[in-house]
């Protein structure tokens, strides 16, 4: 092995130590040209340590992976186009000249993934931080020389994605581009009511922050980007992580035991939202979002953020992570945002994220209906939790999510009288898989839950082996988008047994299993297995489509299995035989119709289509005006439409409409930390559960207590 990889990198040594490239910068003044001087970039080169990890990497890959591949040319071409979509996802800082320079590099890099030779990834790296700094010199200058200078009364429009625009054909196209990004951040600034000289002061300090962030760059940095292209090419939770990050492993998986309860990550230059933990900060305060990008990040004892574009992942959590009770200010661009000179401010309080506001709830709604009252009771679960700690010291009355649930069910029977339950899943993003499997149990007699397939074709089944049924009666099962994991094996089995119905819009898609295996040099978090239901079908990336629909405002192609790239397939695997309660054939139609004719006459269903049809809208629009006058129009029609609709849903509840966009804007940040999101504005779909159910109970008496109609082999989806 030695002969293999210690040549190679004794190569990228020679070729890569001690290189600085200080870039000349033609008509700067003088206090830029001190800050290029100082912040010259130094190329990195790869270690023997990371040359071992690569080969071992490769191995794991090949061997171990659920997916099947060869490391070929094909997959090379694949990893080369991942990287440079990375490190260059926006495509404005190489050219196409740089492209056809890199092409030799791609012909070698097949043979030299599988033999540790990282070359060909840092010589791209280094080419790549060099054109960063190049285009942050050329912004500056732009700034310096001061943007007074720009014209706003052009026809000139600029493309808000470029992720999938040619390159630009040299450096002058380059610049060109640049100018247009420059003016189009200094007319979203200006939209915002700042000061030429405000705007100046806090460009200036983003792109001389993202300038000494590169210069800053580690071998590190280089090889976990490289090595992640190479793992993403399999699947998109198959991830290489740094010893930096093998030691913080945790903020990958729930970031926020000392933060602000958000799962973050890379997302090119930016760091974005995943979701959000239950319970935690960030949920409570119920301002941040999936896909949002952080921008910048401030502490208390701060007077200015710091950027944080281009950073690396965990040197942003040690920026939002802090001491319990101070409070971190987050400057985003929304997941919905027009462009991305749009940015919002939101201050998150640091906490832990508590057991108990994990914790299962329930609540009892009465609908009345043609003079009959029916009463529902709500289980809302956020999470499959378990106090494992508390698990592991033997205490009898350690807290759970399936414990939890089995209180609530004995209270909800035994003090409401309730005819129906609703079990709302929806932003549950999983948990522990044992407590999935524990939970369909309080609802079946005894049988198979889940099918767990590994690489090697090997199943495993999980059961409920207990026939005891906390709750025999109809159920509904709330879903959406950001339910995923162990809420799509609890849903799907639901769904599979007949037990009861699925209810909200397609799940996420997440039906992957990922070990951690560690190397000689950080760790390697693989996939391994896929879950499928009892009925033979995965739950990955076709997730739990839902028996009646309900659209909701998540934009699912940014969100969602089958919204990444590579993601496994959905398969399916033979059915495991289990029993099916009842056969909802008869009444689905009459179900789904009666569900339509109550929202084509609610007035919360049509705001909701509003919102979805409006924020559709701006996801279309490919292209913004670089004119001032365009612009600022463009822009009050879309302040317009969303005072409009949060005046309407404010005349729903009684409330005094806004003045303008400004105190509705400033009435949110108020009621952020009081009110967690959207959960009241979406009440109404709750109610529809319930509705629902009553639906049920009148068209077949038989459903209030469900037995078994026998067993079958249930055919796979």
């Amino acid at each position: 092995m030695k002969t293999v990889h210690k040549p190679a990198v004794s190569r990228a040594r020679n070729l890569a130590i001690g290189v600085l490239v200080a870039l000349p910068v033609v008509g700067i003044g003088t206090s830029l040209q001190a800050s290029v001087e100082r912040n010259a970039y130094e190329a990195v080169s790869p270690t023997i340590e990371q040359a071992r990890a690569n080969i071992l990497i490769s191995r794991q890959l090949q061997f171990t992976h659920f997916r099947d591949q060869a490391i070929d040319d094909a997959l090379a071409e694949e990893v080369f186009n991942d990287y440079l979509d990375y490190l260059d996802g926006q495509r404005v800082y190489l050219t196409q000249e740089d492209i056809k320079s890199f092409q030799p590099l791609k012909s070698q890099m097949a043979a030299a993934l599988r033999t540790g030779q990282l070359q060909p990834g840092f010589q791209i790296y280094n080419r790549v931080q060099t054109r960063i700094i190049e285009r942050m010199d050329y912004a500056l200058g732009l700034l310096e020389r001061g943007v007074d200078r720009f014209n706003f009364e052009t026809d000139d429009e600029i493309l808000l994605d470029r992720s999938e625009a040619d390159w630009e054909p040299d450096q002058a196209a380059l610049d060109r581009l640049w100018n247009k990004r420059i003016r189009n951040a200094v007319l979203g600034q200006r939209l915002n009511g700042s000061t030429d000289e405000e705007i100046v002061e806090v460009l200036t300090r983003r792109y001389e922050s993202q300038r000494k962030r590169i210069s800053q760059m580690r071998s590190e940095d280089a090889f976990q980007a490289y090595m992640n292209a190479f793992t993403g090419t399999w699947d998109p939770h198959t991830n290489y992580f740094s010893p930096r990050n093998s030691e913080n492993f945790n903020i990958n998986m729930s970031l926020s035991l000392e933060g602000i309860g958000a799962v973050l990550q890379s997302d090119n230059e930016y760091t974005k939202v995943v979701r959000l933990v239950p319970g935690g900060p960030a949920a409570r305060q119920g301002q941040l979002g999936p896909a949002d990008r952080i921008v910048s990040v401030k502490q208390d004892d701060e007077e200015q953020p710091t950027n944080v574009i281009g950073w690396r992942l965990d040197e942003v959590v040690d920026l939002i992570r802090g001491p319990r009770g101070s409070t971190v200010t987050l400057e985003v661009i929304p997941a919905n945002a027009s462009d991305e000179t749009v940015t919002r401010t939101i201050a998150i309080k640091r906490d832990e994220v508590k057991l108990e506001e994990q914790s299962a709830k329930s609540e009892v709604i009465e609908l009345d209906r043609g003079g009959e009252t029916y009463r529902i009771g709500v289980i809302d679960i956020p999470t499959f939790y378990a106090d494992f700690q508390a698990m592991q010291q033997g205490d009898p009355n350690y807290k759970s999510t399936t414990r939890d649930v089995r209180k609530l069910l004995e209270k909800l029977k035994d003090e409401n009288n309730v005819d129906g339950l609703v079990v709302d899943l929806r932003n549950n993003g999983g948990g522990a898989l044992h407590e999935a499997n524990d939970l369909v149990g309080l609802f079946i007699d005894q049988g198979p839950t889940v099918q767990i397939r590994s690489a090697d074709n090997q199943v495993q089944v999980l059961s409920d082996q207990d026939p005891s049924v906390a709750w025999d009666g109809p159920m509904v099962v709330l879903v959406n988008r950001m339910s995923a994991s162990a809420s799509e094996i609890f849903a799907g089995a639901i769904q599979d047994y007949g037990r009861g119905l699925v209810v909200g819009s397609q799940t996420f898609g997440k039906g992957t299993v990922q070990a951690v295996r560690s190397l000689n040099h950080g760790q390697l978090k693989i996939t391994q297995s896929k879950f499928y239901r009892v009925s033979g079908g995965s739950t990955q990336h076709r997730g739990v489509i839902p028996d009646i629909e309900i659209p909701s405002r998540i934009d699912t192609t940014r969100i969602g299995e089958d919204a990444l790239e590579r993601a496994l397939p959905w398969d399916q695997i033979e059915s495991v035989p289990h029993a099916r309660y009842f056969d909802f054939s008869s009444m689905i139609d009459e179900l789904r119709d009666r569900h339509a004719d109550r929202f084509d006459d609610s007035p919360e269903f049509s705001l909701l289509q509003k919102e979805i049809d409006f924020l559709a809208e701006q996801r279309e629009t490919t292209m913004v005006s670089l004119n001032e006058d365009e612009r600022r129009s463009y822009q009050e029609q879309l302040e317009s439409r969303q005072l409009a609709i949060a005046n309407a849903r404010r005349e729903l509840k009684g409330d005094e409409p806004f003045e303008d966009f400004k105190a509705m804007e400033e009435h949110q940040e108020q009621q952020a930390a009081a009110a967690p999101g959207d959960e009241d504005e979406l009440d109404f779909i709750v109610r529809e559960g319930g509705h629902i159910m009553a639906d049920m109970l009148e068209l077949d008496r038989r459903m209030a207590t469900i037995l078994p109609a026998g067993t079958v082999t249930a055919k796979a989806e």
